[in-house]
Parts: structure tokens; C-alpha cells; sequence
């Protein structure tokens, strides 16, 4: 069987589609900072937020949000390692979508990405979108209760003795 058929060679394969056109539908020009005017608007007036793996620049302009990648060869001289990495954050940034803030989001890799695995990717850019405040932070489940005011029988008047006076 080949791939152009649309099924899958292997195990490996299923749930991959070989259709290019399922991609854009997914991921539209409207949603890419794709001009260099673009890039050099987000450069120029846009926030910058900094992690070892990447550099957010980002705008706030009121547009739906739209993704800019700059990956160099500096990054990974291999392009099959360029293209992962923007693989991970276009799909990252596709699931996303939805919840971020209106602004033009260019991301710029540093070599600590090329070492990432991609859950360390999809994590790093997720961490740098909060710092951002595009992005809300996760509900904290957390272990400990919420913190209450003690009652009035159990507080202390101030400056007595936490232990009671002999």
C-alpha cells in the first residue's frame, strides 16, 4: 500500500493524514505572521519574554491571534530538526488557539530547543504563553485547602503571649 492512497503503511502511520489540505484547513494564513513588515512590527513594538528553548515576541494589536516562526540554522543545522521544532509549535499554537489573547505571536528558537524533546516544547512554549499573559494560568487543584480566617474564640489579641501566662 502507499501513502498517496491515504492508508496507513503501518501502525506507525494510522492516525496520520498524508493530505496536505487537512493542514491548512487547520492551521490558515489568516492565523501566520507570514510578511516582514509583520515580523518587524512584532520585533520592533512587542513584548519580549525570554526561556532557554525560545524567545516570545509578542503584539498586542487587536487581530486574531496569529503565529510567526524564526527558526535558524544556527538552531540545528539539520532541517529535519528545524522543521520539528516548528512542527511542535504550530500544533501547539493550533491547539491553543482559541484561548489566547487577540496579538501576533512571533517565536524565535534558541539551540536548547534542538536538544528539547517535543513534550519539552509543547511545555516551554505553553510556559512562555502564561508568562505572557495570553494565555489564563492553570486551575490549581493542589493538595491543601483553601486558606480561611480563623474563627474569633481561636485568635489571639496582639502582642500576648502564645503561651499562657504561671
Amino acid at each position: 500500500m502507499s501513502k498517496s492512497s491515504g492508508t496507513p503503511v503501518s501502525d506507525e502511520d494510522a492516525g496520520v493524514s498524508a493530505s496536505a489540505s487537512t493542514d491548512r484547513q487547520a492551521f490558515p494564513r489568516q492565523a501566520r505572521v507570514r510578511a516582514k513588515a509583520e515580523f518587524d512590527a512584532v520585533f520592533a513594538r512587542g513584548r519580549r519574554i525570554a526561556a532557554p528553548e525560545f524567545v516570545l515576541h509578542l503584539l498586542v494589536d487587536g487581530q486574531a491571534p496569529r503565529l510567526g516562526l524564526a527558526v535558524s540554522r544556527k538552531v540545528d543545522p539539520n532541517a529535519v530538526g528545524r522543521n520539528r521544532i516548528k512542527r511542535v509549535l504550530r500544533d501547539a499554537f493550533r491547539r491553543q488557539r482559541a484561548g489566547l489573547a487577540p496579538a501576533a505571536y512571533v517565536v524565535v528558537a534558541r539551540t536548547a530547543a534542538a536538544r528539547a524533546d517535543n513534550a519539552a516544547l509543547r511545555a516551554a512554549f505553553a510556559a512562555l504563553l502564561q508568562r505572557a499573559a495570553a494565555l489564563p494560568l492553570p486551575a490549581s487543584a493542589g493538595t491543601m485547602p483553601a486558606a480561611s480566617l480563623p474563627s474569633p474564640s481561636t485568635r489571639r489579641a496582639p502582642g500576648r503571649p502564645d503561651q499562657p501566662a504561671r
